[in-house]
Formats: structure tokens, C-alpha cells, sequence
């Protein structure tokens, strides 16, 4: 226990930090939470990382420069975009060795899986700005869809329904129907729009700007813009929602930190110092636990969020974290602090 009341509430505190490949970006929390994925771009890796002890249990090889990573929602497989070879890695979670790849669009970044497993979304960010749309019986692509410049981030509805695409040269969002994978409408954010998120119940999206400092938040029953949140760093990358909807989690790739916004009155409420250039965060659907790619230090940062129920406030670091089912969004960074292709500078959502 931590304290009684409110203003005996202990801040949310990195209690773990694990050593990863390099220059880590992607990160995804299998379902039942005994395992992190992290994409680790400059040793064409994933790191498969055990969150009961918080250390490395194996090492998968992948393609050229991994950025983006998401796990099926049954744990049986993770996805791994290849930046520099233009596929998907499949790996199956159970042996943790690739089973099959998936040629994609151009410079592939973002990747998410349906709520029922059968789809995976995949950014490709450059040549034609595209989604590149997998179905997971065959590993087979069975569908591309147009979308703005240069997007990143990626996340799917809790019900399948739509799948909100950043598009971070065009500074909006696209929304996608998936019922015939067809643009429905694109909605204008931020500067750079990086990371994005949906909360469990669906009814908003927030969506970290890069360029700005900002998240916008959506409202997905009209697809407009309803607030602003400022306060959030210099660089805001990859987002992610806890399981209750209360919280947002924003890594802060320039101020090597991760703002928190509480949802009930969208506005930051913590910052927490973590490794150099975060660039992607996923919370446990438990929400006891978020993990924290840093790129420019190779690590990831475990932070064990600190609940309260009524006046009671409970640490919750030594509790175990659960996992994401992976249909979140991927705004993570893609090389050397800077994003992939943009000459300048990442979901989970569960």
C-alpha cells in the first residue's frame, strides 16, 4: 500500500530496466502476459522478453531493419514489419521461429491484428502510401488501401470494425472500414502524427504528434477532433490506452520520458524520466505495467503503475503484468532519432 489519499499517491516509477538489441522500436505484450516482444531494428531481432523476471529468454532473427511489431490475440503468433525488405516476419510464439514472410508495400512500418485474429494492417511508407491488408489463414495479402503521406501508426477498433491510420506527412488520420477495407473519411491532427491508440470501449482515439508536442483526441461516433492535449513533450511517438480507459501513455522520444494524460479531463497528470529517445509503449491489460522501447540506449523500461480505488492507493510493482492482444498502433521511431524516410524527427492497445 502506498499511501491513504490522494496527495499520499506515489508517482508511477521505472522499476525495471531490461537490455534489448539495437536501436529498439515496436513493442507488443502477448495476451496472457507472460511475454514482451520488442523489435530491434539495427540487429534485425526481436527480443522476447520474459515479464515475470523482466530479462530476455530468447532472440528471434527477422528481416531487414524491424520496426513495428504485434502479437494475434490468441498469443500464437507475433508480426514483425521489415522495413528494409518490404515484409512481414510471422513467428510463431510457441517455438519463437519464423514460419513464413509476407511480402508488403514499400518500407513497411505499422502493423495491427483484428480483434478475431483473421487480419493484419500493415503501413507501408513510402512509393504509394498504402495498407497493405494480411489474412492470417494463408499469410496471403488480399488487399491494398490508399491512404495519406507517409504513414506510421496503425491501430484497429476493439470490435474490427474501423482501423485509424496516422499519416504523419499529411497530418491527419485515415479511417479505414474493414467490412470492405474502403476509405471512410480522413480526419485532420496535429503536426506529425506518430503513435495512435483506441481506448477498449472504442469511443476515442488518441493520437500522439510528433512535430507538436500534442495528442489529439478522436471521437470514433463522428470522427472529429474533441480536445487537445498539451503538455506532452517535444516529440510525442508511440501512444497506448490502459484497460479502464482512465490513462494515456506517451513516450516522449526528445525529452527521454513518457507523459501521462488522465482521460477524464485529457490533461497530463505525470511525467516519468525513462532511457534515451523512447520511441513506443505498451501497457499490460491489467494495466500494471507499461513497457518502454529506448532506442538510443537499447533497453526497455518497465513502469509499474501505481492504482488507486477510492482512497486507497496500490504500487503495483511487484504485482505480474499482463498482456495486450496486439491490435494497437505502432508509432515508433526508425532510425537513429529520427523518423524513417522523414529526415527528421513508433499497440498497443489492448
Amino acid at each position: 500500500m502506498a499511501g491513504i489519499g490522494a496527495g499520499a499517491a506515489a508517482a508511477d516509477t521505472v522499476i525495471d530496466t531490461i537490455p534489448v538489441g539495437e536501436f529498439p522500436n515496436g513493442v507488443a505484450v502477448s495476451p496472457f502476459g507472460f511475454r514482451a516482444y520488442v523489435a530491434n531494428a539495427v540487429d534485425d531481432s526481436v527480443s522476447v522478453i520474459d515479464t515475470v523476471t523482466n530479462t530476455v529468454v530468447d532472440t528471434v532473427t527477422v528481416g531487414d531493419f524491424p520496426l513495428g511489431v504485434a502479437v494475434s490475440p490468441d498469443g500464437s503468433r507475433a508480426y514483425v514489419t521489415n522495413r528494409d525488405d518490404d515484409s512481414v516476419s510471422v513467428i510463431n510464439t510457441f517455438t519463437n521461429t519464423v514460419v513464413d514472410t509476407v511480402t508488403v508495400g514499400d518500407d513497411p512500418f505499422g502493423v495491427a491484428v483484428t480483434p478475431d485474429g483473421s487480419h493484419v494492417y500493415v503501413t507501408n511508407t513510402t512509393g504509394a502510401p498504402s495498407v497493405s491488408v494480411i489474412q492470417t489463414v494463408d499469410n496471403t495479402v488480399v488487399t491494398t488501401v490508399g491512404v495519406g503521406t507517409f504513414p506510421i501508426g496503425v491501430a484497429v477498433t476493439p470490435d474490427g470494425s474501423h482501423v485509424y491510420v496516422t499519416n504523419t506527412g499529411g497530418d491527419t488520420v485515415t479511417v479505414i472500414q474493414t467490412v470492405d477495407n474502403t476509405v471512410v473519411t480522413t480526419v485532420g491532427v496535429g503536426n506529425g502524427p506518430l503513435g495512435v491508440a483506441v481506448t477498449r470501449d472504442g469511443s476515442r482515439v488518441y493520437v500522439g504528434n510528433n512535430d507538436d508536442g500534442t495528442v489529439s483526441v478522436i471521437e470514433t461516433a463522428g470522427n472529429t477532433v474533441v480536445d487537445t492535449v498539451v503538455g506532452v513533450g517535444v516529440g510525442a511517438a508511440g501512444v497506448a490506452v490502459t484497460p479502464d480507459g482512465s490513462r494515456v501513455y506517451v513516450a516522449d522520444v526528445g525529452g527521454d520520458a513518457v507523459s501521462v494524460i488522465e482521460t477524464a479531463g485529457n490533461t497530463v497528470i505525470e511525467t516519468i524520466p525513462v532511457g534515451g529517445a523512447p520511441s513506443f509503449v505498451a501497457v499490460t491489460p491489467l494495466g500494471f505495467r507499461v513497457y518502454v522501447t529506448n532506442s538510443d540506449d537499447d533497453t526497455v523500461s518497465v513502469i509499474a503503475v501505481e492504482r488507486c480505488s477510492g482512497s486507497l492507493c496500490f504500487a503495483t510493482g511487484s504485482l505480474v503484468g499482463g498482456g495486450s492482444a496486439g491490435s494497437g498502433g505502432t508509432g515508433s521511431l526508425a532510425g537513429g532519432g529520427s523518423l524513417a524516410g522523414a529526415g527528421s524527427a513508433g499497440s498497443v492497445g489492448s
